[in-house]
Parts: structure tokens; C-alpha cells; sequence
């Protein structure tokens, strides 16, 4: 035994030195422990306030009367969405199912569909009848009638995205469903009645693919429609309970798709009706270099010609990894170009977890605006471009819609004119992933209302866009709902936008557009003829006395969603516009000097 200033000096500071490390690595691991289970999103953290450059509720007054109605009863639409969730948390359940807005029957009326879930194989308690998704056609007022049995859409799938779109050119709006573990393709026949045609067209996918947004797109205008089809994470049950997400406090939880594998968006051409996988050699396998596993981690893409050369490009919203900016080459490739063009990382250079993602011409200069969904206490993403069309700035917090979005986790996302002013709006679809959220961070609930930004440029306001309080769009439309797809069209038939939202195992909110601005618009409907049938990817400008207006026709938008195919193009106070140029898929350019306002037109490509 030493004594006191002896020997037994250099083991008590050995001692204390090796408890300090220990402490060190303790606190460390505890750190990424509570990193890795609640992630920065998800911790009731103190963020320094961000304010757009003039505080949006002093321009409150200048957002116009738009309220909205919801008809979600009187419609008669009686879906209630369907996760097959029994308590194991399995990441899917959470991820919810998209709507479509479409005329199937084409009898000029747009229609509802609904994606749904069904009962795992491995259920305690399978839900019988089995879950199926649902088809509401319109019968004129705002009205519809449940007909999924009629039209053949039965067989229970864990559905996420819809994709509609006439692959064949006969006319007829075909109905493409993703899910996990499966695609479903069904023709339409007419009459009302579609047929699963999926194997024999060639599409197929393993059981651990877990597919989400499609898209209807010609990639190659030759006149007819590719399929474009995200990929979220290679997903089982297996991995899943592997991977075991857990939150303090709770315990296991839906959470990141960090611990799970990527996977690919896939690219299948349409040639006359069987459809080859070309996503090898079209370059949208994009691979970690130093691992050689898929990057992608991919839940919507928004197809748009981007520099404007008359090939539609893909920019994908991908959650937690670098987002995806696929630029056509116009030889059957594309090229990746997300972080040089400015879309791949925030501001800060680090990744967001995105989900919706949609892009339109905001502004008269006709600079593109692309925005994206992202996670709680991640602002919405607003990427402009600049003088090069092919380079971007997130223009968020400027534009007037970051500091507010931070609030919420945003699933759906779309640009649309709810005042028929001309200048578009953006909404958002919102709702939390985890139902004990608040339990981990007061700030954050698991029903989140949905958020419509008016678009104030030219009216007087600092920023772009104005967040719409309640007493502009009532409260039917600030109604807490656990959000995720979104969806507009004219459902009822009087010229302005309503509004479809989806929610995870609830009904959905049918909301009618209840404006009465007496703003005067055009509606057009595309046909092509050299071009695809639905004329998908054309451009449209509409010119005015002081004024140029810029769409693309396509349905594809926000997550797991398609809004309607006509384009609806607000004119405000003008009640006479100087011409309307369409460009479409095929090259040609076609001025139309006489269009109506007020009503639809059927614009058929000219030869």
C-alpha cells in the first residue's frame, strides 16, 4: 500500500483520467443516441426566428375573400383510407396514399380516385372486405357516385401513387398504381371499366420495392407515354424491425428512412403499348461512389422542361438524401446535374427530408419555381431560377413562405390560381408522422392544418407569397388532418379550383372553392395528335396587354398525387387576351387568337 504523495499517486490520476474518457465517450453515445432517435427535426429545440423581409401579416388585408366549403358529405364521397397498421409501426403505415383528379368517363366531369392500403399477409385481424382503392365518378354539381365495383378495381394492395395518363392514345385515361411490393396497370376499356393489364404489358417489381410518385411523361417525343415510377427504400418487414426506430420516451416509432437501403426511380418507355425498363441505360441509376448502393431515397417528382427545349426533364424530391435534377440529353439519357444546379442541398449544403415537390412559372419573367415539401422544422423549399435556366437559388425565406413552413411537415405541394387572378398560389398538405410527436416536442402536432400561400406579387406586398389567415379561407380549410396527398381541379364546374386533401386512416376533405371575385379565366383542353393523346408536356403562354402567363399541361404533381389535366388560367380584371401560343411535344407551335373566356376549350394539335 503507498502512502500519500507516493506510489499510489499515478494510479489515482489514471483512474481519473480513464472515468474522464469514459465520461467523454458516454456523453458522445448519448448524443448520437438521441440524434439518431429524435433527429434535429424532432427535438423541441429554441431556433433563432426567421422573418420573411417585411413581416407577411402586414400585408393580410391585400389577400382576397377565398373561402372554402367542405362538401366532403354532401358529395358523397365516403372513402375512409385504410394503412393496415395493428400497433408495429411499420414505416408504410405512416406514409399514407395520394388522390387523383381525372375525367375517366370523359364526359367532360372530373372524377376522384382514391389510392388505398390493405391488411399485411401477416395481420392478426385482416379487414374484410378487403380494402381496394376507390373510384368516385362526377355527376354534375359537386356530386358523385361510388362506382369501384363496376369499374373493375378490386385486389387489395399496400397502395401509395397514382399515375393517370392514356399510354395507348385511344382516348381513354389509364389508371397506374404504385405500392409496396407491386404495380398495378389497368387499362381502360370504356364503358366505365378497366382491366388489370400489368403483367402483360411488362411492368413488374420485387417485393421489397417500395414505389411511390409516378409519372405519365413523354421523355422521348415520340408520341406516346413513358412511365416514370420513384422509389422510396428497399423495404420489409424484416429490415424494418431491424432497423427498430425508436424515440425516448416512447419507444418504437415511425421515424427516417435513414437506416434503410435506397433505391432507384425507374424508367420504363412505352414502345406501342409493352413498356421496356431503360433505367440503366436512360442514366437514373445514380450510386453512392464509395459504397455503390442507390442514392435515391425518392417520394415525388415533378416532370418539366426546364431550359425550355422542348424535352421534359425530372427533378425528384428525395427524403433525406440530395434531391435529383435529371436532365433529358435528348438521345434517351438524362444527366444529373442536382448539386450544379442548386436543387440537390439547402442553402447550407446539407440534405432536407423532402416529400412533394411541384414547379410552375410564378412570375412574369418566366423564371421556373420549384417547390418542395420538407420535414418539421425544415422550411419548404422554393428553388428559383436564374439568369441560367438551369441554375437555382432557394428563395424561400424571401419569397415569403420558409419562416412560416417551418411549423409543419409538409407532404403535399401545389402551385394553382385559387383567385383566378393569374399570378399562382402555393398549398400545402400537412401532418406529422408520428402520432406521439408532442410528447417529444410541444411545438409540433400530429394533425396539422393545411396552408394556402397567396401570391401577392404586384399587389403591394414585400414578399411573393402571403400566408391566407382564417378569416380568408375559412376555417373547413384550417382544419387539422394527418395530411398527405393533395389534389385540385374544378370538381363542381364553375371555373375556379377546389381541392382534394388525403389523410393516413381518415377521410379524405373534399373542399369547395367558394371565391367570388368574378375574375374571368380560360380552361383548356389539350388533344394531341402527333404529340400523346393528352397532350402532356406542352407549353402554354397566354398573352396579355401587359402581361405574359406560362403552364405546362401536367397532371403530375405534389405527393402520391395528379391535380386535373385541363389548365385552368386565371385573367383577373382582362376580359380580352391577345393570343395563346401552345407548344407542344412534337415541336410544333399553334396560335389561337379566339379563345372564349369563361368555359372550356378543346384545343386539337394542328397538323
Amino acid at each position: 500500500m503507498g502512502t500519500p504523495g507516493g506510489g499510489d499517486m499515478p494510479l489515482d490520476a489514471s483512474f481519473w483520467r480513464s472515468i474522464g474518457v469514459l465520461s467523454v465517450v458516454l456523453l458522445v453515445v448519448l448524443g448520437l443516441f438521441i440524434r439518431d432517435s429524435q433527429r434535429a427535426d424532432q427535438q423541441d429545440s429554441q431556433m433563432p426566428p426567421l422573418s420573411s423581409p417585411q413581416s407577411p401579416g402586414n400585408f393580410a388585408e391585400t389577400v382576397p375573400d377565398v373561402p372554402f366549403t367542405d362538401i366532403t358529405s354532401e358529395s358523397h364521397i365516403d372513402f375512409t383510407h385504410f394503412s393496415g397498421a395493428e400497433g408495429d409501426k411499420l414505416l408504410p403505415e405512416t406514409m399514407g396514399a395520394g388522390v387523383a383528379i381525372f375525367d375517366f368517363d370523359a364526359d367532360g366531369q372530373q372524377d376522384v380516385l382514391f389510392a388505398n392500403g390493405t391488411s399485411w399477409p401477416w395481420s392478426r385481424q385482416p379487414r374484410l372486405p378487403v380494402p381496394t382503392p376507390h373510384l368516385y365518378r362526377n355527376i354534375g354539381g359537386g356530386r358523385f357516385e361510388d362506382v369501384t365495383t363496376t369499374a373493375g378495381l378490386s385486389g387489395g394492395q399496400q397502395g401509395t401513387g397514382i399515375a393517370t395518363g392514356d399510354f395507348d392514345n385511344d382516348g381513354r385515361a389509364d389508371i397506374f398504381f404504385a405500392g409496396v411490393g407491386s404495380y398495378r396497370l389497368f387499362h381502360n376499356e370504356g364503358g366505365g371499366r378497366f382491366v388489370d393489364v400489368t403483367r402483360a404489358v411488362g411492368l413488374s417489381c420485387s417485393p421489397e420495392d417500395w414505389s411511390t410518385s409516378a409519372a405519365w411523361v413523354d421523355v422521348d417525343n415520340d408520341g406516346d407515354l413513358d412511365l416514370v415510377v420513384c422509389h422510396y427504400v428497399r423495404w420489409s418487414r424484416g429490415i424494418d424491425q431491424k432497423v427498430n426506430y425508436r424515440l425516448v420516451g416512447v419507444g418504437r416509432a415511425y421515424g427516417p428512412p435513414d437506416n434503410f437501403p435506397g433505391s432507384h426511380p425507374r424508367l420504363f418507355r412505352n414502345d406501342r403499348g409493352h413498356f421496356t425498363d431503360i433505367t440503366t441505360v436512360s442514366g437514373l441509376r445514380m450510386t453512392n461512389s464509395a459504397t455503390g448502393l442507390p442514392m435515391g431515397k425518392s417520394l415525388g417528382i415533378s416532370p418539366v422542361d426546364l431550359d425550355r427545349d422542348g424535352w421534359v426533364d425530372l427533378v425528384v424530391a428525395n427524403d433525406t438524401v440530395q434531391n435529383f435534377v435529371f436532365h433529358n440529353e435528348r438521345n434517351g439519357r438524362f444527366k444529373e446535374m442536382g448539386a450544379v444546379s442548386g436543387i440537390a442541398f439547402d442553402s447550407y449544403g446539407s440534405t432536407r427530408g423532402a416529400m412533394g415537390i411541384d414547379a410552375a412559372r410564378v412570375q412574369e419573367d418566366d423564371q421556373l419555381a420549384i417547390a418542395i415539401g420538407n420535414f418539421a422544422n425544415e422550411m419548404t423549399a422554393l428553388y428559383v431560377s436564374q439568369r441560367d435556366p438551369m441554375l437555382f437559388s432557394d428563395e424561400a425565406i424571401a419569397q415569403g413562405i420558409g419562416p412560416i413552413s417551418r411549423r409543419y411537415l409538409s407532404f403535399g405541394v401545389f402551385f394553382f390560381d385559387v383567385d383566378l387572378d393569374g399570378w399562382l398560389d402555393f398549398l400545402t398538405c400537412n401532418g406529422h408522422i408520428e402520432e406521439a410527436i408532442p410528447r417529444i416536442q410541444k411545438s409540433q402536432s400530429y394533425r396539422q392544418p393545411a396552408q394556402l400561400y397567396w401570391n401577392g406579387r404586384g399587389k403591394g406586398t414585400a414578399a411573393a407569397f402571403v400566408p391566407a389567415g382564417v378569416e380568408k379561407v375559412g376555417a373547413a380549410f384550417l382544419q387539422p388532418i394527418v395530411g398527405r396527398g393533395a389534389a385540385y381541379g374544378d370538381l363542381d364546374g364553375d371555373g375556379d379550383l377546389d381541392v382534394v386533401l388525403t389523410q393516413v386512416d381518415g377521410p379524405p376533405r373534399v373542399l369547395r372553392n367558394d371565391q367570388r371575385l368574378q375574375h374571368h379565366w380560360i380552361r383548356l383542353k389539350l388533344e394531341g395528335r402527333r404529340s400523346n393523346r393528352d397532350g402532356i408536356g406542352a407549353s402554354i403562354a397566354v398573352r396579355l396587354a401587359g402581361r405574359t402567363l406560362w403552364r405546362q399541361v401536367e397532371p403530375t404533381r405534389g405527393y402520391l398525387s395528379q391535380s386535373e389535366l385541363p389548365v385552368t388560367i386565371g385573367l383577373g380584371r382582362e376580359d380580352a387576351l391577345r393570343e395563346v401560343e401552345i407548344r407542344w411535344p412534337s415541336g410544333i407551335r399553334q396560335i389561337l387568337t379566339q379563345v372564349p373566356l369563361d368555359q372550356e376549350s378543346r384545343v386539337v394539335e394542328s397538323e
